[in-house]
C-alpha cells in the first residue's frame, strides 16, 4: 500500500497537467493597424508593442466586412455570413441548430468558456455557447485546474467613442495638426479632430489590453495560456468603416505562445507573418489548437494546431444592408491585388446612413462636396460606384487608383472576377435574393439549411449571372423580366435602374411588373419607372409597399421614395404615417425623406 499511494498521486498530478493550452482573446473594436508595432506612433501603445515583441505579429489578417455584427457572426460560426443567412446588419435572422458557435464544441469538450461582454452575433446569442457571458465574465469562475477560452473585448476605440457627448467637450490628447489624414478625407479640423480622438482611444485600450495581461500574469496562467490580440474591423471613420477596402477590412493581431507551447507557434516570439487570414479562420483554429475537430459546415481552414492547412492565396469579403441602406458588394483579395464587384453601381457610396452621418467628419465631408470645395479624389465617394474595382494594394494602400479598365492589368482582373464567382457559388452565398425574398422563400426553414435540402429553391448560378448582367446595364437584362423566378425578375428590374434613360424601351415590361407575385420585384420596377419619368403609375406602389406587412420590403419601398425627394410629394401622407412603423431603420429612412 506504501507503494501503490505516491503512484497513485503521481497519476493523480499526471491527469490534472493540461494536456492543450487556454486561450484567451483580447477584442477591439474598430481599428486598423494603427499600432506602434505595425509602423504608426500615432498612439501611445506599449502593451500591445510588447506583445508584439512576445509573440507573433499577422500582416494579413482580414474582417470580411467592416462592420460589427455580420463580421462578428462570421467569426463565432467559423461559417460566412452570407452563407449562414446572416449578412444583413442587425438582421437578426434565423440560425440552424446545427450551426453552432465554435465555443460549444470547446465546451462538449471540456472547456470553460467565457465572454466579456458583447456578443452582436446577427442572431439571438446561443447559451450553450458560453458558461458565463456578460460583463463579470472571467476565467477566475472556472473549476479548478479547468482549462478555458476566455474572451474580452473592449468598446473603447468604437466608432460612437470618437463623437460621443463628453469627447466632444474635451480636447484630444493627440495633437490634430499631427494626424495622419487619408488622402480621400478633406484636411479640415473636424477631420483632424475625429483622427486625434481615434488615437485618444486607441491609447486608452492599449491600457485596457495590459490589464487583462496582467491579472493573467498574477494568476500564475501566462505561461499555459495562447493569447490573441485582434479588431473585430478596420477604423470606424467614414469610408473605412462599412466599407470593402483595407482601410476597413484589414486588423491588427498578433498571438503570443508561451514557451512551453512553443512548437505551436508558426515562427519564434518577434516575428512577423504575412499569411493571409480571415475572421472565417479563427473559429476552426482555435478547434484545431483545442485539439477538437470542427465540423465540416465551416467554411474557415485552421492555421495553427493540428488541424493546419496549407495557406491561403485568397480572402473575400462582402457588403450588404448596411443599417438602413441596402447594397451588394462583394470582394476578393490575394497578398496584392484587391477586386471588388459592385452589383448596385447605381448607389453611391456615400447613401444617407444616419448613423454613419453623425460623426462630425462626415458632416463636413458633406458639406464641403455640397460647397463644390473637394478634390476629384474626396468627392468620389460622393459619386456612384462603377461595377468593379481593381487596386494594387502595394502601389495603392489607400485603394484610390482604380485599375479595372487598364488592358495591362486585363489577366489579373479576369482571374480575380473568377476567384469570385468560385467562392459566390460555393459557400451559397444567399445575398443575391432580395432582404425581403430571403424572410419568406423557404418559410420557417432557416435559409443556409433550406438551399442545401433543396438546391432547386435557390438557383444561385442563375441569379449570379442576372446580378452580373444587371449590374453592368446591360440591355439584355429587361429579359429577365419574364423569368420564372421572382428573384431573377428582380434583377431584371434592377437592371432597368442601372440602365437609366437606355431602359425606355422596357418600360412595357416594368409596368407589368408593377402587379408581380414578389413584392421585391414590385418596388424595384417602380424604382426604375419613376427614374423614367413615370412617378403616375410607381409611386402608388411605393406607397403600398410601405404597408406590406414584410418590413424588409418596407425599408426598400421607404428607400427608394427616400431617393426621390420632393417627386414623391404626391404620397407623402403615406410616407408620414410610416414614421410610426416598428422597424427602426424604416422609422430612420423617413425620418430623412421628411426632414424632420
Amino acid at each position: 500500500m506504501r507503494l501503490l499511494l505516491p503512484a497513485l498521486l503521481l497519476a493523480g498530478a499526471v491527469s490534472q497537467e493540461p494536456l492543450r493550452p487556454n486561450i484567451l482573446w483580447i477584442t477591439c473594436e474598430d481599428i486598423s493597424p494603427n499600432l506602434g508595432c505595425y509602423g504608426d506612433s500615432t498612439a501611445t501603445t506599449p502593451n500591445l508593442d510588447q506583445l508584439a515583441v512576445q509573440g507573433v505579429r499577422y500582416t494579413n489578417a482580414f474582417a470580411p466586412i467592416g462592420v460589427c455584427a455580420p463580421s462578428r457572426s462570421t467569426l463565432i460560426l467559423g461559417t460566412f455570413a452570407t452563407s449562414a443567412g446572416t449578412h444583413h446588419m442587425r438582421c437578426n435572422g434565423p440560425r440552424p441548430d446545427y450551426l453552432r458557435c465554435f465555443p460549444e464544441y470547446l465546451r462538449d469538450a471540456g472547456w470553460y468558456t467565457s465572454n466579456n461582454s458583447k456578443t452582436d452575433y446577427n442572431f439571438p446569442s446561443p447559451k450553450a455557447a458560453w458558461d458565463e457571458n456578460g460583463t463579470k465574465a472571467h476565467w477566475r469562475s472556472r473549476k479548478p485546474g479547468q482549462r478555458f477560452f476566455s474572451v474580452f473585448n473592449f468598446v473603447s476605440c468604437h466608432e460612437s467613442q470618437i463623437r460621443t457627448g463628453e469627447a466632444m467637450k474635451r480636447a484630444p490628447t493627440h495633437d490634430p495638426a499631427k494626424a495622419p489624414i487619408p488622402p480621400y478625407h478633406p484636411d479640415t479640423p473636424e477631420v483632424r479632430k475625429d483622427w486625434a480622438r481615434y488615437a485618444d482611444n486607441i491609447t486608452t485600450m492599449d491600457k485596457q489590453v495590459g490589464a487583462v495581461l496582467k491579472e493573467l500574469e498574477e494568476d500564475g496562467l501566462a505561461d499555459d495560456t495562447i493569447v490573441f490580440y485582434f479588431s473585430d474591423h478596420g477604423a470606424g471613420m467614414p469610408r473605412s468603416k462599412r466599407w470593402l477596402y483595407d482601410s476597413s477590412l484589414k486588423v491588427p493581431m498578433m498571438i503570443r505562445f508561451p514557451a512551453k507551447w512553443k512548437a505551436l507557434a508558426p515562427s519564434g516570439p518577434g516575428t512577423t507573418s504575412d499569411r493571409l487570414i480571415s475572421f472565417v479562420d479563427y473559429g476552426p483554429t482555435v478547434l484545431s489548437l483545442a485539439g477538437v475537430k470542427a465540423p465540416a459546415h465551416m467554411q474557415g481552414k485552421p492555421f495553427l494546431g493540428d488541424a493546419a492547412e496549407k495557406p491561403r492565396e485568397y480572402i473575400h469579403g462582402f457588403r450588404d444592408r448596411m443599417d438602413d441602406r441596402y447594397d451588394l458588394l462583394r470582394a476578393v483579395r490575394d497578398r496584392r491585388w484587391k477586386y471588388i464587384r459592385n452589383f448596385r453601381p447605381d448607389l453611391p457610396w456615400a447613401q444617407f446612413i444616419s448613423y454613419m452621418y453623425e460623426m462630425p467628419t462626415m458632416k463636413v465631408w458633406q458639406r464641403l462636396h455640397d460647397e463644390g470645395k473637394l478634390n476629384e479624389v474626396q468627392d468620389r465617394f460622393f459619386r456612384t460606384k462603377p461595377a468593379e474595382e481593381l487596386y494594387d494594394t502595394e502601389a495603392d494602400p489607400w485603394e484610390i487608383r482604380n485599375l479595372a479598365d487598364d488592358p495591362a492589368h486585363r489577366e489579373t482582373l479576369d482571374r480575380m472576377r473568377a476567384e469570385l464567382r468560385r467562392w459566390v457559388l460555393e459557400i451559397r452565398d444567399l445575398g443575391f435574393l432580395p432582404e425581403a425574398e430571403l424572410r419568406t422563400r423557404f418559410g420557417s426553414t432557416p435559409p443556409h439549411l433550406a438551399v442545401r435540402q433543396e438546391p432547386k429553391s435557390y438557383p444561385l448560378e442563375r441569379l449570379f449571372d442576372a446580378a452580373d448582367l444587371a449590374s453592368r446595364g446591360d440591355p439584355k437584362s429587361v429579359e429577365l423580366l419574364d423569368d420564372p423566378d421572382g428573384a431573377v425578375r428582380y434583377w431584371g428590374a434592377v437592371g432597368c435602374r442601372v440602365s437609366g434613360d437606355k431602359a425606355k424601351p422596357a418600360e412595357e415590361k416594368l409596368l407589368k411588373a408593377l402587379g408581380d407575385s414578389s413584392v421585391s420585384v414590385r418596388i424595384a420596377a417602380a424604382d426604375a419607372l419613376s427614374r423614367l419619368g413615370r412617378l403616375g403609375e410607381a409611386l402608388p406602389v411605393l406607397a403600398r409597399g410601405l404597408q406590406d406587412e414584410n418590413e424588409w420590403a418596407r425599408l426598400h419601398a421607404a428607400t427608394v421614395l427616400d431617393g426621390l425627394g420632393a417627386k414623391a410629394d404626391p404620397v407623402k401622407e403615406a410616407i408620414q404615417a410610416a414614421s410610426k412603423d416598428k422597424n427602426e431603420y424604416v422609422k430612420r429612412v423617413i425620418e430623412h425623406a421628411t426632414g424632420k
